[in-house]
């Protein structure tokens, strides 16, 4: 609806001095033709919006023009109020926030959107963190926070998975990004992205000299960048083997989602009408490494490997330590 496009382009010039007619039309999914036409009305209505011409300029507020806008739809009010990752606010220390500043939004909600908001936040949870998972180290994400928002370089100590002892960086920090429960610093390495779970920084702290990011490059970008590489990087070891179907649910619980696992679709019943739990299913599964395999074992003798050659002799090894191990065992 043009009111809502006229609302959401206020409030975005609201909180930026300068917003090009381009990005307007990327974020609102419009021609810039038809910004340039809303800032139109939007002027005739009174508002205080100018363009800027040049190769910096963009439409703009004048200074110090402020609206209180309160006009929230009832599916924006939910919206509110289902929170994606309710432990991201109490790791960066903004739970206390959170809660005051949902009651001021209840507060100022039109009073026929309040019982909705409010049953939404009772009737709707989010967990982000995946099964079984036990306690995890604590994270301490202040002074990773401290340097994102002061723009200033990071000097850490971080140890690499698979290694015992860490190694020092200077990094240029983009932002932190929580993912399946799980907190990252992305950042450049001498002008290169990288990614660092903050789980693994053993000590941190903030530099005098200011960040050197690449410039116009954000944090949204970069992220979805190094997602990218990891998703869809070849090394490793490709497993091809047979599950049981009564056990594919629990292997990829256990052993995570795709491009780790794969899958392929299967019909839900069988030719007689109903599953068969002892159908064998392909199943493909990466490894970074050949001894990762042996996690396979936990299976037994519903999961068999079918190549490479190398995966079944990695699983033989694991299973004559483990026969080897029980046999000289005292009972």
């Amino acid at each position: 609806m043009k009111a809502d496009r006229l609302l959401s382009i206020l409030l975005l010039l609201q909180t930026r001095r300068s917003v090009t007619a381009t990005e307007l039309a990327e974020r609102l999914e419009v021609s810039p033709r038809t910004i340039y036409r809303d800032v139109d009305a939007l002027s005739a209505a009174g508002v205080p919006v100018y363009a800027e011409r040049g190769r910096n300029g963009g439409i703009a507020l004048l200074p110090g023009f402020r609206t209180d806008v309160t006009g929230l739809t009832s599916d924006e009010a939910r919206a509110l109020f289902v929170l994606a990752a309710q432990g991201a606010h109490a790791a960066l220390g903004l739970d206390g926030a959170l809660g005051s500043a949902l009651r001021k939004v209840m507060a100022a909600l039109p009073a026929p959107h309040r019982p909705a908001a409010e049953l939404t936040s009772r009737r709707i949870l989010v967990d982000s963190d995946r099964w079984m998972r036990g306690p995890r180290r604590a994270v301490d994400l202040d002074t990773l926070h401290t340097a994102v928002f002061a723009d200033r370089r990071l000097r850490l100590r971080y140890r690499h998975s698979g290694e015992t002892r860490p190694r020092t960086y200077t990094v240029d920090p983009y932002g932190l990004v929580a993912k399946a429960g799980v907190w990252y610093l992305v950042a450049d390495r001498r002008g290169k992205p990288q990614l660092f779970r903050a789980d693994r920084v053993a000590a941190a702290s903030v530099t005098d000299a200011p960040v050197q990011r690449r410039k116009g490059v954000e944090l949204e970008e970069v992220w979805h960048a190094l997602r990218r590489h990891v998703e869809n990087r070849s090394e490793g070891v490709r497993v091809h083997a047979r599950i049981r179907r009564s056990r594919l649910d629990l292997a990829i619980r256990i052993l995570g989602s795709p491009p780790l696992v794969t899958v392929p679709e299967l019909p839900d019943r069988n030719e007689n009408g109903a599953p068969d739990p002892d159908e064998w299913v392909p199943i493909e599964l990466t490894y970074p490494v050949l001894g990762g395999v042996r996690q396979l074992l936990q299976f037994g003798a519903n999961l068999k490997v079918l190549r490479p050659p190398e995966a079944r002799d990695e699983l033989l090894r694991g299973a004559a330590s483990i026969s080897a191990l029980y046999a000289g065992s005292d009972r």
